[in-house]
């Protein structure tokens, strides 16, 4: 009896480190070579106004919308004055986190007066970045 209470508190002890290691297992990979990057506004650019396109490219893999799983595939999600804080879970939908899941490379942005990043992200078809995390570089710029 006792065996068998050890046993069964062991296993759920080790049951939160089983579950926090399928994050990594369910993320799909990402070739070597893939490159997201950020086209349009250029690092330093200075916006007058406030609206400005922003259009972001990808090399080495392809864009599928958002619930359409296909392998080396995703679609862009924009990061605006924030970071990816947790590569394992799917990236936020608001004003900070822009999903772009009908494949869209481009969007029509308007910021308010100030320093802004921008930073574009692909998530699979479950908004879950790859891995590794497919990411640009950040890019600041200051709208005026």
């Amino acid at each position: 009896m006792l065996r068998t209470a050890v046993i069964a508190v062991g296993a759920l002890l080790l049951l939160p480190l089983f579950m926090a290691g399928q994050g990594m297992a369910d993320r799909a990979k990402a070739p070597e070579d893939a490159r997201a990057y950020i086209l349009w506004p250029p690092n330093g650019a200075v916006i007058n106004g406030g609206k400005f396109w922003v259009r972001m490219g990808l090399q080495n893999m392809g864009i599928s919308p958002a619930g359409i799983s296909h392998a080396d595939s995703g679609h862009h999600h924009l990061l605006i004055d924030t970071d990816l804080t947790n590569p394992d879970e799917p990236i936020p939908n608001d004003k900070q986190h822009l999903h772009f899941g009908g494949g869209q490379t481009e969007a029509r942005l308007e910021l308010p007066p100030g320093t802004h990043t921008l930073r574009m992200v692909l998530g699979d078809a479950d908004h879950i970045p790859h891995n590794p995390p497919v990411m640009s570089e950040k890019v600041t710029i200051t709208v005026r």
